[in-house]
């Protein structure tokens, strides 16, 4: 399928946020999916996935998270402390509130089925997704990739003051989850922490884990890239996507 990208200005309490957006060519209208960034900023992996989404048939939206602190700011993966440096100058509610504006802004498109909307994100991105698919119930399917963080917070501060697995009960739509056996920013012990606390609460949610696997394994600009298990994620993603989003 044919798309068009173009940058926009998503508004959030008075303030424009730029984001990519991604439409199909064609009549639609179409399920919708936001991209969330990793830690490195609105780069082109995340532009080239938000595009790679759109061919699927959704209108794919990327805002960018650092708008407040360093908007436009794209960080090099072999810069980590400066990417950690911007990562941990988010605040959780400025988050909420940010992603609540780029599923408005979607929802606001006459191309766009405002009942079908789904979140995406990897690393940073992928504990912004479960945070928001907890707290925006228009979020129908949720999938977050090797999210740091969802199931317990080093240090609970103004910033950060509760992990985003402490809003589980709140998730009303369905969630896939990705992680890498080998992260070594994530133990298998929290993930399965957060597999169980899923699972008590009875939600529609089921948790991947590749054997091997680092963090990273999704980006094909990175080290970490593992082709199999990335080209097996994407083929679940669309398959997940396609069953709450389309069906």
């Amino acid at each position: 399928m044919e798309v068009s990208g173009t940058m926009v200005s998503v508004p959030v309490n008075g303030e424009a946020m730029p984001a990519y957006l991604v439409e199909p060519r064609g009549a639609g209208p179409y399920p919708a999916v936001v991209v969330v960034m990793e830690a490195f900023g609105l780069n082109q992996h995340i532009k080239n996935v938000a595009e790679r989404i759109a061919r699927e048939g959704y209108v794919a939206l990327a805002p960018d998270l650092y708008h407040r602190v360093s908007p436009n700011t794209v960080v090099g993966y072999d810069n980590l402390p400066e990417a950690i440096r911007l990562l941990t100058s988010l605040r959780d509610d400025d988050i909420v509130r940010d992603m609540n504006a780029a599923i408005a802004f979607l929802q606001n498109l006459p191309e766009v089925k405002r009942d079908r909307i789904g979140v995406t994100g990897f690393c940073m991105g992928g504990r912004v997704t479960f945070l928001t698919a907890c707290r925006n119930p228009a979020v129908r399917a949720a999938v977050p990739f090797y999210g740091g963080g969802i199931g317990s917070v080093m240090q609970p501060s103004e910033k950060t003051p509760k992990a985003p697995l402490e809003y589980a009960d709140q998730l009303q739509g369905a969630m896939l989850l990705f992680f890498g056996e080998a992260d070594p920013f994530i133990p298998m012990d929290e993930v399965r922490r957060i597999e169980a606390r899923l699972k008590e609460l009875g939600k529609q949610a089921e948790v991947v884990v590749y054997p091997g696997a680092p963090h990273g394994f999704f980006c094909d600009e990175r080290d970490s890239y593992r082709p199999e298990a990335a080209a097996d994620a994407w083929r679940r993603l669309l398959e997940f996507f396609a069953r709450h989003l389309k069906a």
